[in-house]
């Protein structure tokens, strides 16, 4: 049978699989600044025998599997934030040691496990001599935490990468996932009056308006609704920066400037959202809704290849129904490999599905090793177990799909 093989490798390539995550984990890689980690995969996944290996524009590599007239795609972004604090580290952020069934170091789980684990079964498939009905590919994308999903925009409105269906790996804790909510930026301004310190009842201040649109994104925060199946639950805002200006340190000030971060749940988009925020600071601070900005900001950088990309900061809400093909295929996967039914659930953040799923509508799921509290965090690890369990899993998806998966 085809999972008996399947298992026998992953169990196999148990080292193997660690040993690579290390390797990833000791090469540092910023968003923005992979071409190291990119150069690496590029050698990973040719020594894993892949079919084909390239670094397209943006910077992502994209590997491939198999030939099939339909396309499967695994993604892991390879970027991490920072380390922080150094101090809050118990070990060297970049050290990748393996020791008592863990790997360790920044972007073990967020999101580097997912990638090793993509490359052993790839590595898998391989040796099965897959030849099925899906072209798989591999992608180990750049700049996500910058600006979630803007990789995968790119690939497909630039590079006209369009799989039929994907798979995102960050991390489950080996569930699978079939959801998770948007998010936006949104940026207020505020205008006053300014007028000497002294008497400032001459002036408006932007201060208090800001102070008191503050108090009404909070309000707006507890008013927000859940999706109509609480599967996702509600969506939620805060303020996430706060400004004020004005002409001299004795002057009152006439410029405040809030930021917020706005999750958006199912049935929310950003013209509600920001409709939203507009009605609700106005309220607060007497000014007229046309009178007070209410804007979504870009994103705009380079990428370590040197291309400029950019898009606004918005990154639509998707899920999948439970009864949905892909999900029943992962489903029946995992029974297949672990003899159980897996836990199917939503990420709490958000992930490059915003863009294949949230905005191009491609169906897909999550899974992968590690836990999401990991993400971001100090002292970061990754299970070992959860390593072989995702490379089994992602081996025997494409047969799970084809119906194959007692063969």
């Amino acid at each position: 049978m085809v999972s008996e093989k399947i298992k026998e490798l992953a169990e196999k390539y148990r080292d193997y699989t660690a040993e690579n995550l290390s390797k990833l984990v000791k090469t540092k890689s910023y968003s923005s600044k992979e071409e190291d980690v990119c150069h690496l995969l590029v050698k990973l996944c040719e020594e894993a025998g892949f079919d084909e290996v390239r670094i397209e524009g943006l910077g992502s590599v994209v590997g491939r599997v198999g030939n099939g007239p339909k396309i499967l795609a695994f993604d892991a972004h390879i970027d991490t934030v920072e380390v922080g604090n150094l101090q809050n580290w118990d070990f060297d952020p970049f050290c990748g040691a393996i020791e008592d069934g863990l790997v360790k170091g920044r972007g073990s789980s967020d999101q580097k496990g997912g990638a090793a684990s993509m490359i052993t079964a790839g590595r898998i498939l391989k040796e099965l001599g897959y030849g099925g009905e899906y072209t798989i590919l591999f992608t180990f994308t750049v700049m996500e935490e910058d600006c979630d999903g803007m990789c995968w925009k790119y690939m497909i409105e630039e590079e006209n990468i369009k799989p039929d269906l994907i798979v995102s790996t960050e991390p489950t804790s080996c569930r699978l996932y079939r959801g998770h909510r948007g998010r936006m930026e949104i940026r207020v301004i505020l205008r006053g009056v300014s007028c000497h310190g002294s008497a400032p009842e001459r002036g408006v201040s932007a201060a208090y308006k800001a102070a008191r649109a503050a108090l009404a994104i909070e309000q707006l925060n507890k008013d927000l609704q859940p999706d109509d199946d609480n599967f996702l639950g509600k969506g939620t805002i805060t303020v996430s920066q706060m400004d004020v200006k004005g002409p001299s340190q004795c002057a009152v000030p006439d410029y405040a400037m809030l930021y917020c971060d706005r999750r958006l749940t199912w049935g929310e988009d950003a013209e509600l959202a920001m409709n939203q925020v507009r009605e609700y600071i106005s309220k607060a601070t007497g000014d007229k809704p046309e009178d007070i900005v209410v804007e979504m900001p870009d994103y705009d950088k380079t990428a370590w290849t040197g291309t400029k990309y950019s898009q606004e900061l918005y990154f639509p809400t998707w899920k999948l129904d439970k009864d949905h093909p892909l999900v029943q295929a992962g489903v029946r996967d995992y029974q297949e490999m672990f003899g159980k039914d897996p836990v199917v659930d939503k990420w709490t953040f958000s992930t490059n599905l915003v863009a294949t799923t949230g905005r191009h509508k491609i169906p897909a799921i999550g899974f992968g090793p590690g836990d999401e509290a990991q993400a971001h965090a100090p002292n970061e690890i990754n299970r070992v177990e959860d390593l072989v369990i995702c490379s089994k899993f992602y081996a025997m998806l494409p047969y799970a799909l084809e119906g194959k998966e007692k063969d």
